[in-house]
């Protein structure tokens, strides 16, 4: 009886863990990402099947920002390797002097360097290209600028990454 108890549960795992292996269309991506404000280099890592945490360095004109983003990925309109996702998480960065262009805003002058800070959030699609290792992204990033601001804006973003 024991034993039977025992192969019960190891081939109900294996069918967990199976099935959770089938589900997720990737593990890792590194890719890129071009937004309202910055464009640069993503890189996103599942934790599981449905949560994930993806890391940015954006490059501006005379600045950098590195964001990193909490999310959740659930399906999307019952196709396949389309899910929709949401999150949050920060960003913090610097800008040197100049003439910014704010999304939907009026533009922003800096007339020396300036350290960003702040709360961000994203809501998108992604799609995973079935047969391919590519997946594409469209979202959209609303921002609390704190230590400049304080300003609330929202940036759309694209990405595509190669995944594995």
């Amino acid at each position: 009886m024991k034993k039977f108890v025992l192969s019960v549960i190891a081939l109900c795992s294996f069918l967990l863990v199976t099935s959770r292996l089938q589900a997720q269309d990737y593990k890792t991506a590194v890719g890129l990402k071009f937004g309202g404000y910055e464009n640069g280099i993503s890189g996103k890592f599942f934790l599981d099947e449905g949560t994930a945490i993806e890391g940015l360095v954006g490059f501006r004109s005379h600045g950098v920002v590195f964001s990193g983003l909490y999310e959740l990925h659930q399906s999307a309109f019952n196709t396949a390797g389309l899910k929709f996702y949401y999150g949050f998480g920060a960003h913090l960065g610097s800008v040197g002097s100049g003439v910014y262009k704010r999304f939907g805003g009026d533009d922003k002058v800096y007339n020396d360097s300036h350290i960003l800070l702040g709360a961000d959030g994203v809501l998108g699609l992604e799609y995973k290209i079935d047969q391919a290792p590519v997946a594409i992204s469209l979202d959209l990033n609303p921002r609390v600028e704190l230590a400049t601001g304080p300003f609330f804006d929202i940036a759309p973003g694209l990405g595509i990454k190669y995944t594995f």
